[in-house]
């Protein structure tokens, strides 16, 4: 609107000028004719007086229609260029406005990711400001400063009731501060042997062996060692805090695993601690080659393991791997050795186990004397031994501490009882739904007798129990100690009556399974005994579909994938596949301790 109002101001004022213009114009002409009659004669001045008054009329009579003309042009012109001032006006208001939302919405939208990333950039600062404050929190020097050293121990330790700051004054009269966490540390030992002789005496007369105890210089330490369960002791003016070991001892007895449990051997077994785990290792082993490389792992956990081996027997890139892959552990927390097991394997998904888990000091120290290493976890008895094989997993303790021909008795019952937990049930259903004719008559009339009333086929009878069973082993080994082995047998012989009585389940059907599950009991390590109660359901599957041929299937791909299997780079299979010789005589036959093969 501004712009069309200075147009028509424009318009007018060059109206108003042509209009003067040409008025001028008409009073010089009128004013030189004038003059020029004048000066010609006087004489014709009356005569000639009517014809100038003509010859003005008309001249006045031109310029007055010539003005007219030039307005009329004026005000057309005028009219074009407002037209023309409007259209364009309206076209640049137009563009304008389309311009300003233009602009209005990618301002918006500037101002939506200036405030997205501004959000972000925010996030991430406090993020970062986070982690550098809780980094700089547990990474700050001491500084001597009690007051700054108290506050930076408060922050790293806060919401942490558990952990008790005391401020007190020794007996040269300067503040001190002990730190330590209520239930890791003992409280009695430390007000006796620390806390009171400092008071009374001073630092010297600490009643605790100097070759124990050390110096730390950073939050970070500090706050390591009173985790440990350590008491941590601050002096004013010194930048260097004193910690003592005064560990409260809370570990149960190293008494015999019951899970692995010997008719001859020893009765020790590891606990929850870890020292007291490589101590039993190392009273065994008394040999300077027993090495143990301890670290931390778990962010969260910080929990301590050691691995274990005997340097000069072991392969020294089977302990380069093993730091590799411990290194690459990236566990959150560790409450038991089958977190880190499931992560150094080399094939998680296998249902073979890669690694023993073991109680018992006496397998290790064997173990580390083959050429394998030894994992312990502190706060888990169960220690992990690799690599293993096949093999090695159905051997026990026991068969080195008998007479040798009793040890190889039951290893060679070991090993044919493991095949008939795997394969009894499948064979049975296979035979007695597709191959009758490789039953004796006399036990197939038998057989078919019991099974006159049964409804179910044989695979879905064979389903029934087992399932059964495994549930009754599971709720016997939930149940406590007194009531679940009487639950157990009780329930398994009540439900088994009841369902021959009731004509759900054959008798020869349940003779199968109990042959089954004894099997399963006789071999000596339990992850081994899982992979054959797995396993033995989709075998069982294959034989009620195909018969023996669906057996002889199952078994071929168990043999593939035992023969692809590798634990630690060790064949799974070996010394069968491949073959080692040295290795065959610890397999079929029980080698003299002397001669045990490496």
């Amino acid at each position: 609107m501004s712009q069309n109002s200075q147009n028509t101001n424009t318009n007018s004022g060059t109206n108003s000028n042509t209009n003067t213009n040409s008025s001028t114009n008409t009073n010089t002409s009128t004013n030189n004719n004038t003059d020029s009659n004048s000066n010609s004669s006087t004489t014709e001045q009356q005569d000639s007086k009517q014809e100038t008054e003509q010859s003005t009329e008309q001249n006045m009579k031109q310029d007055t229609k010539e003005e007219q003309k030039e307005q009329e042009q004026d005000q057309q012109e005028n009219q074009n260029e407002n037209g023309e001032t409007s259209k364009k006006s309206r076209q640049n208001t137009d563009q304008n406005a389309k311009k300003n939302t233009d602009q209005d919405s990618n301002e918006n939208e500037k101002e939506k990711e200036n405030k997205e990333n501004k959000g972000k950039y925010k996030s991430d600062q406090e993020g970062q400001s986070n982690q550098e404050k809780q980094e700089t929190q547990q990474d700050l020097p001491l500084t001597g400063d009690l007051v700054i050293d108290e506050e930076t121990l408060r922050a790293v330790f806060t919401d942490c009731s558990d952990v008790i700051f005391h401020s007190f004054e020794t007996a040269g009269f300067t503040s001190a501060l002990c730190v330590y966490c209520v239930g890791l540390c003992d409280t009695e030992r430390l007000e006796r042997q620390v806390l009171t002789p400092v008071q009374e005496i001073g630092m010297e007369a600490a009643q605790v062996p100097l070759s124990s105890v050390k110096t730390v210089e950073t939050s970070k330490e500090a706050a390591e060692a009173i985790l440990e369960g350590e008491a941590l002791l601050l002096l004013e003016g010194s930048n260097v805090a004193t910690t003592y070991p005064l560990y409260k001892a809370a570990n149960r007895s190293t008494e015999e695993p019951l899970a692995e449990s010997t008719v001859r051997g020893a009765r020790d077994g590891f606990t929850e601690s870890l020292a007291t785990n490589l101590s039993l290792v190392r009273k065994r082993l008394k040999t300077p080659a027993l090495k143990f490389r301890t670290r931390t792992v778990g962010e969260s956990s910080n929990t301590s393991i050691a691995l274990a081996y005997v340097e000069g027997i072991i392969d020294a890139s089977l302990v380069k791997e093993v730091e590799q892959r411990l290194d690459r552990l990236r566990v959150r927390d560790i409450l038991e050795s089958q977190y880190i097991e499931e992560d150094i394997i080399d094939q998680r998904f296998s249902p073979f186990p890669q690694m023993i888990a073991t109680e018992r000091p006496d397998v290790v120290a064997s173990n580390l004397m083959e050429g394998r290493f030894a994992i312990l976890v502190d706060g888990t008895p169960f220690t992990l031994v690799a690599p293993v094989t096949l093999f090695s997993m159905l051997q026990s303790p026991e068969d080195y501490y008998q007479y040798v021909f009793m040890s190889v008795f039951l290893r060679w019952l070991r090993y044919v009882f493991y095949v008939l937990s795997l394969l009894l049930p499948s064979a049975y259903v296979a035979i007695t739904t597709y191959h009758q004719e490789m039953i004796p008559t006399v036990l197939l009339l038998s057989i078919a007798r019991a099974r006159e009333e049964i409804p179910f086929p044989a695979l879905v009878e064979a389903l029934i129990m087992e399932i059964a069973f495994e549930a009754l082993r599971e709720a016997g080994v939930r149940l406590p100690k007194q009531v679940g082995s009487a639950v157990s047998i009780v329930g398994a012989l009540i439900i088994g009556q009841a369902a021959t009585t009731a004509g759900i389940v054959s008798a020869p059907m349940i003779i199968i399974v109990a042959i089954t599950g004894i099997a399963s009991f006789m071999i000596p390590r339990y992850s081994a005994s899982i992979s054959t109660r797995l396993l033995r359901f989709p075998i069982m599957i294959l034989a009620g579909t195909l018969g023996l041929i669906g057996v002889m299937l199952g078994i071929i791909l168990i043999v593939i994938h035992l023969s692809s299997l590798r634990s630690f780079g060790a064949p799974y299979l070996s010394p069968v596949a491949p073959t080692n010789a040295k290795g065959l005589k610890d397999l079929w036959w029980r080698p003299a301790p002397w001669n045990k093969p490496r």
